[in-house]
């Protein structure tokens, strides 16, 4: 009997690691689990801009009625806005903060503003945080 049963209790405690990870295109764009770093967030935030404007030209281009280029765009923005959301999901987790605060982008003037501070010029944390470890 080698336990000490006046010891106090053991708990595991977790230890930050200096583990770090690296995400599919598919998990960036898609997911709203991780977090990303304010490179990756720029990078996915200009092309997925620069994809949305090229369709949206060649759109504009065909000749068509306006319900059917209100159509194509409405169908165009649906996938678009996912993306935009994940990507600032988890922009916001690796400043240690909840997803939820994607939301602060709604409130008029000053939340866009926030939020373009918060995710585009602020680095996240650096070690493992609870949304998980840094992206490589």
């Amino acid at each position: 009997m080698t336990e000490n049963i006046y010891e106090s209790p053991n708990s595991q405690i977790l230890n930050e690691s200096d583990e770090v990870v690296s995400h599919t295109v598919k998990e960036i764009l898609f997911s709203f689990r991780g977090r990303i770093r304010r490179s990756t967030y720029w990078k996915s935030m200009l092309g997925m801009m620069g994809v949305f404007l090229i369709l949206f030209l060649v759109v504009g281009a065909l000749n068509v009625s306006e319900g059917a280029i209100s159509l194509a765009m409405l169908i165009l923005y649906l996938p678009l806005m996912w993306i935009s959301f994940a990507i600032q999901v988890k922009r916001w987790h690796d400043r240690d903060k909840s997803g939820w605060w994607v939301l602060i982008s709604f409130v008029p003037i000053i939340g866009p503003i926030w939020a373009f501070v918060e995710n585009g010029c602020l680095a996240g944390t650096e070690t493992a945080n609870r949304f998980g470890p840094p992206e490589i």
